[in-house]
């Protein structure tokens, strides 16, 4: 057996941007070219595209993945994760450097992935059976199994076509975990099932790892499911390879990578005499980041130039969700005078407060919150993240805050 699952050595992926498409020629017709004019012919077939029409979508990227073992993919959106998983399932082909596989491989990447949509369910369970290799009778004794998980059986024979995203999902990961590949591949696509039907996933994960000894590659923005179920990870980011090491030693540099990193922002002047200059998100170290835990408190950092004296002038923060809600105002309730200088005002929030989500902050500097003179609109943005595996994001069940409260439960 082999000691390796999967071999990455100086993967890269590369794509050609602003091209046009290019005409489709026929072997006749590009002989007639070649031999009219062969210099021409090899000069524009031959020639790479220049630095500035190409994009690294993956940079010399290497790694290796041993059987039983699951493997973390964590990065931000355009890091470069999809490329790696649609390369390592055999769906694109890399530009440069190579991965080998050892085994079959399950590949659960996008809604519908692997469906023939005219197909009804249980056709297309035994179509993936085929595509892996397994025998009519090998898919009858997983066949029962897999509509029982997916809890599809009034569905199983409907074309898939007429299935909502959801029950896409719920029948391609009961079909991927129950065929039994070798390695199993999750993208984010999880996050579309229900909060009930995602534990049901992440304990059948579990359960493929720790009995069968099968390999997985996992990739999602919950942090809290990547630290429990994963026992190694790698980061990536703008295509390349920044860490690879336990789980817990990836995310804490995923939290930290952004340090420092300043958003340009545009204000809107009402009055003269006071200007937001700098915004920034400070940790519970002071330290300047995009990235929150939940667990955490956190502050508002922003600076102001006064450029003439004024009586009396106040600051406000508010906050907005990634729905659109304005789930937070606070303002500096008394008015003090200011002095020509530049000025930094501080709003703490605490930890155990505001449900993970992405944020954007809103500024202002205003008198008596009746005269505004300078405010800054989506100045900044970042995240909070939960360790909770529990939790779901994209849920909007779970409020606009989320504070750990005291409870009392007695019998009455």
């Amino acid at each position: 057996m082999n000691d390796l699952s999967i071999r990455v050595e100086n993967l890269g992926k590369r794509y050609r941007i602003g091209a046009h498409q290019k005409r489709y020629y026929t072997l006749r017709e590009r002989l007639v070219n070649f031999i009219a004019s062969p210099f021409d012919y090899l000069r524009t077939t031959l020639t790479p595209p220049s630095d500035e029409e190409v994009l690294w979508a993956l940079k010399e990227i290497s790694f290796e993945v041993k059987p039983g073992e699951v493997l973390g993919i964590i990065g931000r959106n355009g890091s470069g994760k999809s490329t790696l998983l649609k390369i390592l399932s055999r769906i694109t082909l890399p530009t440069s450097g190579r991965a080998d596989i050892y085994g079959q491989i399950g590949s659960l990447l996008e809604v519908g992935t692997g469906f023939h949509h005219e197909l009804t369910g249980r056709e297309n369970v035994y179509m993936n059976g085929i595509v892996l290799g397994m025998s009519k009778q090998e898919v009858d004794r997983k066949f029962d199994e897999i509509v029982a998980f997916a809890e599809m059986d009034k569905f199983i024979d409907t074309p898939v076509k007429r299935y909502s995203s959801g029950m896409q999902v719920r029948l391609a990961f009961a079909v991927a975990a129950h065929l039994e590949p070798d390695i199993l591949i999750v993208d984010e696509v999880l996050a579309v099932g229900d909060v009930a039907f995602q534990q049901k996933c992440l304990g059948k994960l579990e359960e493929i790892t720790q009995q069968d000894g099968r390999t997985v590659l996992f990739v999602s923005h919950n942090l809290g499911t990547m630290l429990e179920l994963c026992s190694r990870a790698i980061l990536l980011d703008k295509g390349q390879l920044i860490i690879s090491g336990t789980s817990n030693e990836v995310v804490e540099t995923y939290l930290s990578q952004y340090a420092n990193q300043s958003q340009a922002f545009v204000t809107k002047k009402y009055h003269e005499g006071a200007l937001i200059t700098q915004v920034a998100l400070l940790n519970h170290h002071h330290q300047a980041v995009q990235v929150i835990d939940y667990d955490v408190s956190f502050s508002i950092q922003f600076e102001f130039e006064i450029t003439e004296p004024i009586r009396a002038l106040s600051q406000w923060v508010r906050l907005e969700n990634q729905f659109g809600v304005h789930v937070l105002f606070a303002w500096l309730a008394y008015q003090q005078p200011y002095q020509r200088g530049t000025y930094r005002a501080l709003c703490e929030i605490p930890a155990q407060l505001l449900t993970p989500s992405r944020y954007h902050v809103d500024i202002g500097l205003t008198n008596h919150r009746i005269q505004p003179y300078n405010e800054a609109h989506k100045c900044l943005s970042f995240d909070i993240i939960s360790k909770d595996r529990a939790f779901d994001p994209n849920d909007r069940g779970w409020g606009a805050v989320y504070p750990k409260l005291s409870w009392h439960v007695d019998i009455t």
